[in-house]
């Protein structure tokens, strides 16, 4: 299946309003955040404008550097202020390195599909030896581009997110919050006194153990009680 390039085009100037949101909603400079990104304040406009489009790996240190999840840059809704966590680790060696891991993952995830570097590559509109040299991490890889080759490829652009780096984890301790705030009044309260610990601890064993072992605790807990 090919890619309309429109789409992408579209996808970008999306993006940029996304990221100019996101700004503004930090109260960030445009020089701040391309400090932070490691790009010239220009190339960051560019971004804002929908001209050019930031790789996975630099939305995401954007991301944590505006104080905001990620999965911002996938909806259509303008976010409240937020607070930014400090930057205490070297962007570009981050960024290198979340970029290899997409290529490594973009070569596998081709591979067991069966599909050759060229029939992707024709799919989203790249020559191949461009998609060679982003499966290598030699390339960045625009996030519009990125969502191309995920939808030839028929796989979500989740799979490709940080989980494990400190953008990662920052990012599902955001995600924790939020699901703690969805929670009943009378939960969270539960959850938070210390004194309940040991039951909230016994729920996470038991939530860990198979189907066979928890009738087996449930049976012998009818036998006590008979």
């Amino acid at each position: 299946m090919s890619i309309n390039p429109t789409v992408m085009t579209i996808r970008a100037k999306k993006l940029g309003v996304l990221i100019r949101d996101a700004r503004l909603a930090s109260r960030r400079r445009i020089e701040d955040c391309a400090e932070t990104l490691q790009v010239s304040p220009q190339d960051f406009e560019a971004f804002e404008l929908g001209e050019k489009s930031p790789s996975l790996p630099k939305l995401e240190v954007l991301a944590y550097f505006l104080g905001i999840p990620v999965d911002h840059f996938w909806g259509n809704k303008a976010i409240s202020e937020n607070g930014s966590p400090a930057l205490n680790f070297d962007i570009n060696q981050l960024a290198g390195l979340r970029q290899r891991m997409i290529g490594a993952l973009l070569r596998q995830v081709r591979e067991q599909s069966e599909l050759t570097l060229e029939a992707v590559a024709e799919g989203v509109g790249i020559p191949a030896d461009q998609l060679e040299a982003i499966e290598l991490g030699e390339d960045e890889l625009p996030l519009p581009v990125l969502e191309a080759v995920c939808t030839t490829l028929g796989r979500p652009i989740d799979e490709f997110i940080d989980k494990y780096g400190p953008v990662g984890v920052w990012s599902n301790q955001q995600q924790s919050v939020q699901e703690y705030l969805k929670l009943p009044e009378e939960l969270q309260a539960f959850i938070t006194k210390p004194i309940n610990r040991p039951y909230l601890e016994l729920a996470h064993r038991l939530s860990e153990m198979s189907v066979d072992k928890l009738r087996a605790v449930g049976e012998g807990i009818l036998e006590i009680t008979l």
